[in-house]
């Protein structure tokens, strides 16, 4: 029997936003190597406005809101707890589509996107062009990721994510994009699954 999804809302604890505040604020930045800025490395003065960003600027709690915005679960699957968006698309038949992010990505990347493949509609498209997307975040990243977690290849992450379609979600066949690392897995998908992609 398939392991059942858990309802998932992204709520990181005040305490590990405070303890990120505070270490990088003891940053101790290199000096600027020699030459033009990015020739042997990160430009320092970039690095230096970019901890700085994250240290001070940085919006934890409205880019929760924005992920929290679509049904998230998380499933134990392949040794894992693998979290996932499934979003129904809006249509008469709405075609499965696995989105596959990159490295070193995260399902944020989707977030403007997955509004225009559920809902056509609303972006003056056609319902019948309405997909449902399903979107993990790959084995090892982020919100699919724990200390000491098995690590997870090209080939087992399409072995995973076939049975977060197949087996948990009843889709026996769907499509598949990817960009970056998740081109390589779905590239695998069609590779050792073509009867479900």
């Amino acid at each position: 029997m398939a392991a059942q999804p858990q309802a998932f809302t992204l709520k990181v604890p005040e305490q590990a936003i405070a303890d990120l505040h505070e270490r990088l604020g003891r940053t101790r930045f290199p000096d600027q190597a020699p030459g033009e800025p990015w020739a042997y490395g990160t430009d320092v003065g970039y690095l230096q406005q970019l901890v700085e960003y994250w240290r001070s600027a940085f919006d934890w709690r409205a880019e929760e809101v924005q992920l929290n915005r679509f049904p998230q679960y998380t499933v134990a699957l392949c040794g894992i707890n693998l979290h996932f968006l499934h979003v129904p698309g809006k249509g008469p038949n709405p075609c499965p589509l696995l989105l596959l992010h990159g490295w070193p990505g995260s399902v944020f990347e989707f977030l403007e996107l997955i509004p225009r493949l559920t809902d056509p509609v609303q972006f003056g498209g056609d319902p019948e062009d309405a997909f449902t997307v399903v979107a993990p975040s790959l084995p090892g990243y982020g919100l699919s990721f724990r200390p000491g977690q098995p690590r997870f290849g090209v080939e087992e992450i399409a072995d995973c994510v076939t049975e977060l379609m197949y087996d948990t979600l009843g889709y026996t066949r769907f499509a598949a994009q990817g960009g970056d690392w998740g081109a390589s897995i779905a590239s695998r998908l069609g590779y050792a699954h073509p009867a479900s992609v």
